[in-house]
């Protein structure tokens, strides 16, 4: 099913990525700041970010579709432009939500990205046309993923040679989340993957669906989420993690 050679994959395998950079537990460093990914590229680790649509069609790094948890702002995202964005402080710090070229430039020379797209609805194509066109001026090395098929396929259809990631967690997160059960079945097994052919899973840590270990076993990469010990590396073929500090690769 593998459609990645193991030098194609090589850069991605055994590497331990800072999940939203390496921000810290008591938030002195915010998720998702251009500090959180500086301390990342200077420590050598690989980095996950989240990219969404501002008002105004920026791409920005912001993980929540709201702004309340870390921004103490009420309001969606995508409901402000980037200069209301920007003036948005992250857990009280200096630290603003940056663009995603803010981002890249900050982090290159670091390790291998993780760029994760949100859903944004009706405005699927635009983000993923628009982070496709900023990460084709990206000289490191990255790969995509996203919850949303949809933007999966978007990218196997018009972008087939970056390497692309399904994100997945299990039933009853998905539940928790008021999505259907049919809805959160077929997605927790990620059922669109025979459509997306993604190069690899990345699945929330803990007991995961058969069909999950089988397209690993035919070369698909298994990439845990979110990690907080290093016992995760054991049968992962990369870790995200956040609150500790593994080696760089394992």
């Amino acid at each position: 099913m593998a459609r990645l050679t193991e030098k194609e994959k090589a850069p991605f395998l055994h590497v331990n990525y800072a999940h939203r950079g390496l921000h810290t537990k008591d938030k002195t460093v915010p998720e998702n700041s251009l500090a959180a990914f500086r301390l990342a590229k200077e420590a050598g680790y690989g980095a996950e970010l989240d990219v969404q649509l501002s008002k105004d069609g920026q791409v920005v790094v912001f993980h929540d579709d709201t702004l309340d948890r870390v921004c103490g702002v009420h309001g969606r995202v995508d409901e402000f432009t980037y200069d209301e964005l920007h003036q948005m402080s992250l857990c009280g710090t200096e630290e603003t939500i940056p663009l995603f070229t803010d981002v890249l430039d900050t982090f290159y020379g670091g390790g291998p990205l993780i760029v994760e797209l949100k859903t944004a609805g009706e405005k699927n194509a635009e983000l993923c046309k628009k982070t496709l066109e900023i990460l084709r001026t990206y000289k490191g090395v990255f790969c995509i993923e996203s919850f949303d098929p949809r933007i999966v396929y978007w990218f196997k259809k018009n972008a087939p040679d970056i390497v692309r990631g399904q994100l997945a967690t299990t039933y009853e997160d998905y539940r928790k989340d008021n999505y259907k059960p049919l809805k959160a079945f077929l997605l927790s097994h990620s059922l669109a993957n025979f459509l997306t052919k993604p190069d690899f899973n990345a699945y929330n840590i803990g007991k995961r669906p058969r069909k999950i270990n089988k397209e690993r076993d035919k070369g698909v990469m298994l990439v845990a989420w979110t990690s907080h010990d290093a016992v995760t590396e054991k049968d992962n073929d990369a870790v995200i993690f956040e609150f500790y500090t593994p080696e760089l690769k394992y």
